[in-house]
């Protein structure tokens, strides 16, 4: 079977953008559809395991997030507002508007799941289920900085930095950066990746796609946190089910409480679980995640 295999994939075009979406075969349409938003430094690819564990149950839809993969993104502001939350979210609910689909289940990972905490927000009547894996809500992340965070999560720090400057440093050897991020945050090694997926990683991580990266770290450490200030400032708060899923050896299980976190988002039930694994859910206990997703969502 090759690759992705019985799924399609297709350009869609979004306020001028071409985004790639990889999707389940159009005649399962009829099915509740799930969409799936990945995180850095991956693309839809990272999705593979677990879309052909669900792809029975659910139409599936996985986007490259704009700026990453096959997806353009527009051209950067001094606001960083062309890699805002706010602007993925819109662009992956286009998506689901091109399949005609009114209401769905989301899923996010890392970056994703940023996304889909922003989504469940501004289109809060078209979510029926969320699932957040590996994060805690962005701004106590922030607020909570220390050296340990700090440590472990440098990255966050040192691609803010004014471009070209991360760029530069990441350019000097793109591979071996990418490599470490893979292997990173509890994850030992690269064993977990399928070497489809790897490969994907590989080719996607472009100049161009790296500097979309910085500015979607820029944009989380300015622009989406104004949003998110004032999204709490009014008082809104996720209002579907929502299940929050992390991995026991990462950074989040180790320095946050992503239960009481996300309990504090909310304004309907949340329910969580720890899988063994670091960062890399999907890809290192994609069984596990089925397992919890299939359960979750079935139970709508």
């Amino acid at each position: 079977m090759a690759w992705f295999d019985p799924f399609e994939s297709q350009f869609v075009e979004v306020d001028g953008l071409r985004l790639f979406v990889r999707h389940s075969p159009l005649s399962d349409r009829h099915k509740p559809a799930l969409l799936l938003l990945h995180g850095f430094p991956q693309t839809h690819a990272m999705w593979h395991r677990v879309a052909q564990g669900l792809s029975a149950d659910f139409f599936i839809v996985m986007p490259d997030l704009r700026g990453y993969g096959h997806s353009m993104a527009p051209a950067a502001q001094p606001d960083h507002s062309n890699m805002s939350k706010r602007a993925m979210a819109q662009d992956v609910a286009a998506v689901m508007d091109h399949f005609g689909i009114n209401e769905f289940h989301l899923c996010g990972h890392d970056r994703g799941a940023r996304v889909a905490h922003r989504m469940a927000l501004d289109h809060s009547a078209r979510i029926k289920r969320l699932c957040l894996m590996d994060i805690a809500p962005t701004l106590d992340m922030y607020n909570a900085t220390d050296m340990a965070f700090a440590r472990a999560y440098y990255h966050w720090f040192h691609l803010i930095q004014p471009a070209p400057i991360p760029e530069q440093m990441i350019g000097g050897n793109p591979i071996s950066y990418l490599h470490s991020k893979l292997g990173g945050w509890g994850t030992n090694g690269l064993s977990h990746l399928e070497p489809e997926a790897l490969q994907a990683y590989e080719q996607a991580f472009t100049p161009e796609v790296i500097t979309r990266m910085c500015d979607d770290y820029r944009a989380s450490a300015g622009i989406d946190l104004d949003h998110d200030r004032d999204s709490r400032a009014q008082g809104d708060q996720i209002a579907c089910d929502t299940l929050v899923l992390w991995g026991s050896k990462g950074v989040v299980h180790r320095l946050f409480d992503p239960m009481a976190l996300w309990q504090a988002q909310c304004a309907a039930r949340v329910v969580g679980e720890t899988l063994p694994c670091g960062h890399f859910l999907p890809e290192d206990q994609p069984e596990a995640c089925v397992r919890a997703l299939r359960q979750f969502l079935q139970n709508a």
